[in-house]
């Protein structure tokens, strides 16, 4: 075990020794990543489903003009990564597992992320997005699978507490925006959603099972 604090590129360590691991079951497909936070907004079989006939994987790779995104390029990356490389997205991720491969397997980029890439520029939210973006951006959809909201701002999205948790919310989530599935539109977008507190835990459980068709 090692220790792995935030904004620090332990963290892209771990999410690679985590798919290190997971590689080594050869029936394993998909490759999620979530936080403690998160929660599911469909059952176990609609979210299977969904992630094993995907003809994609799920990463965010976003090119940012502001300091949160190409302000935190490094020019010492040059020449293995040049600035209209750079790319930013969330670290909540959803791949195969050919990418999941490549992602443990790269002697490229991750020593250049691991020499030029500290606070503040967290290694978490470029890493795979700009390799991604370099190698395998035609498998990706560009988006996740992961709900989360940025709307007031700051470093950390908002967090969910009881009284948030709704049957019209968490509809919302299920259904409330349109995307692209496999080449067709539909309105099933996310997958999961985060951030949830401890203290919503008893509305979920009450709301869920019915919402969701727990078993």
């Amino acid at each position: 075990m090692q220790v792995v604090k935030w904004g620090e590129n332990s963290m892209i360590e771990a999410e690679r020794r985590l798919l290190a691991n997971a590689l080594l079951d050869f029936s394993n497909q998909r490759f999620v990543l979530l936080s403690e936070s998160c929660i599911p907004l469909f059952n176990f079989s609609t979210i299977y489903t969904y992630l094993m006939n995907s003809t994609k994987s799920y990463v965010e790779t976003f090119d940012i003009l502001t300091s949160v995104g190409r302000g935190r390029y490094n020019t010492d990356m040059m020449p293995q990564i040049d600035l209209s490389q750079w790319r930013k997205g969330s670290q909540w991720f959803q791949i195969d597992r050919e990418l999941a491969v490549e992602i443990v397997s790269d002697e490229i980029y991750f020593p250049v992320f691991m020499e030029h890439c500290n606070p503040p520029c967290y290694s978490d939210e470029h890493y795979i997005p700009t390799l991604v973006n370099i190698k395998f951006l035609k498998s990706t959809a560009n988006r996740t699978l992961t709900w989360v909201d940025w709307s007031k701002g700051g470093p950390h999205p908002s967090k969910f507490i009881r009284p948030d948790v709704t049957i019209h919310f968490l509809k919302e989530l299920r259904h409330g925006s349109t995307c692209d599935y496999n080449g067709e539109t539909t309105n099933i977008c996310h997958l999961f959603a985060r951030k949830f507190t401890p203290h919503a835990l008893d509305r979920l459980m009450r709301f869920t099972p019915k919402l969701m068709q727990f078993n």
